[in-house]
C-alpha cells in the first residue's frame, strides 16, 4: 500500500480537492455556469487510446467557453504503462489511471468514456494493434460510445494517416474513429445495440492536428491551412478566476502516476483542428456552425428555454434560491418532451441545479467502508434544507429494500434531520470492484459481456438511496449513493467509498516465489474476513509435480475486517518446473479465490479491486555469487523483492546516503527504472557511485528516458539514450559476443532464456556509446534494423559500469527464469572464476 499527499498550491472550489471523494458542494458562481450549460444542446466527443493522450485545453474550452456536452473517449485504461508513484502495474495501473481520468475530467469539465480494449504496451503500428485488439470489438465499442453519447462533432487527437509516426494505438483510435463516423447510423451494423439505444450520425469529424504532427513550427507555419479553423484556447473565465489553459493545466496534472503534474499556464494560444468528414463547414470558424444547439433543438423545447435563458441572464448570485420556482417549472415541462436523449440529460442537470439552488444537503453514510452479501450494515441518513424553499421529505427508498420509508415531513430551513437505518445486503448483490475485472482478460481485450456496462468508467454502486422530496409542490427524487464517512485527527472529514466485498478473500505473500534448488519454501496466506464469525478452511492448488502439505488448515475469525495467516510448506521437483498455486477458501461449501487489494493514494478515491489470488512457482536452475546488494528505488518496481525471492540481502538506499562509506560493502548497486529522471539527488550524487565502480564495484543501471536526465553523466563514458524499444516480448534475441563472461557466468546464457518473456523485450536503448562499452545482445522488432543497445557493459577502473534497457521490472513479477538468471550474471559481474570459465 502506498500513500502520497499533494501539494497543491491552489483553490479551485469544488473542482480539485485534496480529498477526491468529498461530495460536490456548488457556490453561486458554479451554480450560474452549470445554468449556462443547460442552455446549451451541442455535445463533442474528444477520441484517442491512452490516459494522457487527451488534449486538456480543447477539451476545457468545448467544455466551459462552448458550454457543449464533452466527453474523451479513451480506448483504453493505460494499463500498459509505468506507474512514477508506486509499485501497481498492469490491471491496477489501469485502475489508477481511470480514476486520475475521471479526476481530470472533474477539473476541465468533461465525461470519460473507454472501450474494452487492453492497452498491450508501446505497438509500433496499428496493424501490430488490430493484431492482438479484437478490432470488430473495439469498433463496436466506438460505435456504442457514438450511439450511446451522440456527439454532433467528434474530434481525433491523432491522424489516421500517417500509420507507423507514432504510437500504434494512437493511430489505430483515429481509424476506428474515422470508420465509426459512416456505421453508427446504420442499423445493419452491430443490430444487438439498437435494443438499448438508437442509431445516431454525428455532423462532423476533425483531427486536432498541430506543429507536432508538422515536425516543427516552421513546417506548420507554411502548410496549407484552409481545411482547418483555429480559435483562441486562452480565454478567461471571470467566474472561475482562472484562464482555459490554467483549467487545463490542473486537468492534465491529475495523471500523476505518469508524472504529468506541471505548472499551469495562461495568455493566448492557438488551437487548430483540420476539418475530415461530414456537413462541410463553408467558410465559419465555428464547429458547431448549422447545428442548432438552442432548446429549439428539440420539439417542445422552445418554452423550456425561454425560462432558462431568462435565469441566466438575471441570474441572483446573492440568492440563487430565488430562481427555484421557475427551475422547477423547466424541470416540468422537460418531462413532456419527446427527445429522451435530450430530457434524460437535461433532468439530471437541471436536479442538480435545483438541488443546489435549494441548499439542499443529503447524504447516506454507512457505520463501515465495505460490508459483504448477507450482512448487516447501518446507515446514517442527513437531510438539510437550507433554503427558504418549502420542501417535504416525502420518503425515501434504500436500494436493498423492495418498499420505501414512508417520511413525509416537513424539512424546515436549516434544520437538520437524521435518520438511522438497519439493511441486510442482498445474497445475490454483485460486489464493487472494478467490472471490467471481473472476468478473465485476453493480451488485446477486457472481456464484458453487458452492453450497458461497455463504456463506463467505473461500476455503477448497487446500494443507494432515493430521496423523494415535494419542492414547493413538485415531485422531484435525488439519488445519493452509500459512501463512507469518517474523520481523523490529522485529516479532518475524510469520504470513501462505500464496498461490497466477499465473506472471505485470501491473498499470497508474494506473487512468484523462486526455488533456486531443490530446498522446500514456507509460504504465508493471508485470509481476510468481509464479514463477522467466519469459519472454515483453506487449501492450496498447485501444479502435479510440486507438494504442498498440510493439505488443509483451519481458519476462524471472529470480526470483520480482521484477518488469519496460515502457513503452508511448498516442496518443489528436483528438475526445472513452473506452474501456479492458488489458496482456496472453503466456507460452508463454497470456494473463494479472490485476493482483495487496497489502492490508497490521496488524489483519487480509494480503491477496492478483486483479482484472482494466485502466485507463480518457478523450480529455477540458478547460481549467484555475492550477497549484499544495494538498490536505489526508481520510479517504482518489484525489483528488490524479485531479487530477494533468490536469496540476496537487499538493502534501498535513500538519495541522501549515497555516499562513499555507505556504498563500499556492497557487492553490486542496482539502479531503478527512471531513476535519473525523478531523483535530482542524482546529479549530485552520480560522482560517488562512478568512484565506487572505479574502486571495483558493479553498478547496474535500469532503463531511463531520453528526456529529463538529472544528470550530464548518466555512464563514465559517452553514452546517449533514445527511443529505441523492441516491443515484441518474441522478438529473436541474437547473442553478440558468446564468450563474454557476463553470459556465461556463473550462469550458460542460451535463447532459452529469452523465451517466455512477457509484453515487451525493452525499451529506450542507448544509440549511441563509446568503444569502452561493449554490447552483448541484439535484437529488433519485424521489419526493423537490429538494435543493440539493450545491453552495455565496460570496464571502469576497477570495475564494472552496466547500462540496461531489458524490462526486468515486467519479466520478474512474472517470474520468466531466463530474466533472473541473466540478472544474477549482471550482479555477478567480476566475480568469475577464471578456471571456471576455461572449462
Amino acid at each position: 500500500m502506498r500513500r502520497i499527499t499533494l501539494c497543491l498550491c491552489f483553490v479551485l472550489g469544488s473542482l480539485v480537492t485534496l480529498k477526491a471523494q468529498q461530495p460536490q458542494k456548488l457556490s453561486s458562481s458554479e451554480i450560474y455556469e452549470a445554468v449556462q450549460k443547460l442552455n446549451v444542446l451541442g455535445s463533442v466527443l474528444y477520441v484517442a487510446a491512452h490516459p494522457d493522450d487527451e488534449n486538456t485545453r480543447l477539451i476545457a474550452y468545448m467544455a466551459n467557453e462552448v458550454k457543449a456536452r464533452t466527453a474523451y473517449l479513451s480506448l483504453t485504461r493505460g494499463d500498459g504503462g509505468q506507474n512514477l508513484i508506486g509499485p501497481e502495474i498492469r490491471e491496477l495501473l489501469g485502475v489508477i489511471r481511470t480514476q486520475e481520468l475521471l479526476a481530470a475530467r472533474g477539473v476541465d469539465g468533461g465525461e470519460q468514456r473507454f472501450s474494452r480494449a487492453n492497452d498491450f504496451g508501446y505497438s509500433k503500428h496499428p496493424s501490430e494493434t488490430f493484431d492482438i485488439w479484437d478490432k470488430d470489438q473495439v469498433l463496436a465499442d466506438v460505435v456504442w460510445a457514438i450511439r450511446e453519447f451522440k456527439p454532433d462533432i467528434i474530434i481525433n487527437r491523432f491522424d489516421h494517416r500517417t500509420p507507423g509516426s507514432t504510437h500504434g494505438h494512437h493511430t489505430a483510435s483515429a481509424m476506428l474513429s474515422m470508420e465509426a463516423f459512416d456505421l453508427t447510423n446504420d442499423a445493419s451494423k452491430y443490430p444487438s445495440q439498437l435494443s438499448l439505444t438508437e442509431t445516431w450520425q454525428p455532423k462532423r469529424l476533425f483531427f486536432n492536428t498541430s506543429w507536432w504532427f508538422y515536425g516543427s513550427r516552421e513546417n506548420f507555419e507554411k502548410a496549407d491551412k484552409s481545411n482547418m479553423i483555429n480559435f483562441d484556447i486562452g480565454v478567461y473565465y471571470p467566474t472561475k478566476g482562472m484562464s482555459n489553459n490554467e483549467v487545463a493545466s490542473l486537468a492534465s496534472s491529475q495523471h500523476l502516476c505518469q508524472g504529468f503534474g506541471r505548472l499551469t499556464t495562461r495568455g493566448t494560444q492557438e488551437e487548430y483542428i483540420e476539418f475530415l468528414k461530414g456537413e462541410p463547414l463553408d467558410g465559419s470558424n465555428d464547429v458547431f456552425a448549422g447545428i442548432d444547439t438552442s432548446w429549439s433543438r428539440i420539439e417542445g423545447g422552445q418554452a423550456i428555454g425561454d425560462i432558462l435563458n431568462g435565469i441566466e441572464k438575471n441570474f441572483n448570485f446573492i440568492n440563487p434560491a430565488a430562481h427555484l420556482p421557475q427551475l422547477l417549472e423547466a424541470y416540468k415541462l422537460l418531462q413532456t418532451v419527446k427527445n429522451e436523449h435530450w430530457k434524460t440529460i437535461k433532468s439530471k442537470e437541471l436536479k442538480a441545479i435545483i438541488e443546489a439552488c435549494a441548499g439542499l444537503y443529503l447524504e447516506v453514510s454507512a457505520s463501515a467502508p465495505h460490508t459483504s452479501p448477507n450482512s448487516t450494515i447501518s446507515l446514517r441518513i442527513e437531510a438539510l434544507n437550507r433554503s427558504n424553499a418549502k420542501i417535504n421529505l416525502v420518503s425515501y427508498k434504500l436500494s436493498t429494500l423492495q418498499n420505501g420509508i414512508s417520511k413525509n415531513m416537513e424539512m424546515p430551513e436549516n434544520e437538520r434531520l437524521n435518520f438511522e437505518e438497519g439493511i441486510t445486503i442482498p445474497s445475490d448483490i454483485a460486489t464493487t470492484a472494478p467490472y471490467w475485472l471481473n472476468k478473465k482478460s485476453s493480451l488485446g481485450m477486457y472481456h464484458v459481456e453487458e452492453q450497458q456496462l461497455i463504456g463506463l468508467p467505473e461500476t455503477p454502486r448497487a446500494v443507494f438511496v432515493d430521496f423523494n422530496l415535494n419542492i414547493n409542490g413538485t415531485p422531484l427524487t435525488i439519488t445519493k449513493p452509500v459512501v463512507y464517512r469518517y474523520s481523523k485527527p490529522d485529516q479532518g472529514e475524510l469520504y470513501r467509498p462505500f464496498e461490497i466485498i466477499p465473506e472471505v478473500s485470501a491473498s499470497i505473500s508474494n506473487k512468484v516465489f523462486i526455488f533456486e534448488n531443490d530446498q522446500q519454501k514456507e509460504i504465508e496466506i493471508t485470509v481476510k474476513a468481509g464479514r463477522d464469525a467466519v469459519e472454515g478452511y483453506v487449501q492450496m492448488a498447485y501444479p502435479n509435480d510440486w507438494s504442498v502439505y498440510p493439505e488443509k488448515q483451519k481458519i476462524e475469525i471472529a470480526n470483520k475486517g480482521d484477518i488469519q495467516k496460515v502457513v503452508f510448506t511448498v516442496l518443489p521437483p528436483k528438475g526445472q518446473s513452473e506452474g501456479l498455486i492458488t489458496p482456496m477458501v472453503n466456507i460452508n461449501g463454497e470456494f473463494y479465490t479472490d485476493e482483495l487489494i487496497e489502492i490508497d493514494y490521496d488524489h483519487i478515491p480509494y480503491q477496492t479491486v478483486l483479482l484472482p489470488s494466485k502466485s507463480k512457482v518457478v523450480r529455477l536452475g540458478i547460481t549467484k555469487r555475492g550477497n549484499n546488494i544495494g538498490y536505489i528505488e526508481g520510479a517504482g518496481d518489484v525489483v528488490p523483492e524479485s531479487l530477494r525471492q533468490i536469496g540476496y540481502n537487499v538493502t534501498i538506499i535513500k538519495p541522501e546516503q549515497i555516499a562513499p562509506e555507505n556504498l563500499i560493502n556492497f557487492d553490486a548497486i542496482v539502479v531503478g527504472i527512471r531513476a535519473y529522471n525523478i531523483l535530482d539527488e542524482l546529479k549530485f550524487k552520480q560522482k560517488f557511485l562512478l568512484d565506487y565502480v572505479n574502486e571495483g564495484g558493479n553498478l547496474i543501471v535500469q532503463y531511463n528516458t531520453n528526456r529529463r536526465i538529472k544528470t550530464d553523466n548518466i555512464a563514465p563514458y559517452d553514452l546517449q539514450l533514445s527511443r529505441d524499444r523492441v516491443t515484441d516480448e518474441n522478438a529473436e534475441v541474437r547473442i553478440l559476443d558468446p564468450n563474454h563472461p557476463i553470459l556465461n557466468y556463473p550462469n550458460k546464457i542460451t535463447q532459452e532464456d529469452f523465451k517466455g518473456w512477457v509484453q515487451e523485450r525493452g525499451l529506450y536503448f542507448p544509440n549511441q556509446w563509446s568503444d569502452e562499452f561493449t554490447p552483448l545482445l541484439a535484437m529488433n522488432d519485424k521489419g526493423e534494423s537490429s538494435k543493440e543497445g539493450s545491453l552495455l557493459v565496460a570496464k571502469y577502473g576497477k570495475g564494472n559500469y552496466i547500462y540496461t534497457g531489458l524490462s526486468f521490472f515486467r519479466e520478474f513479477p512474472a517470474g520468466v527464469s531466463g530474466a533472473y538468471r541473466l540478472f544474477a550474471n549482471l550482479l555477478s559481474a567480476g566475480k568469475e572464476d577464471q578456471t571456471t570459465l576455461k572449462n
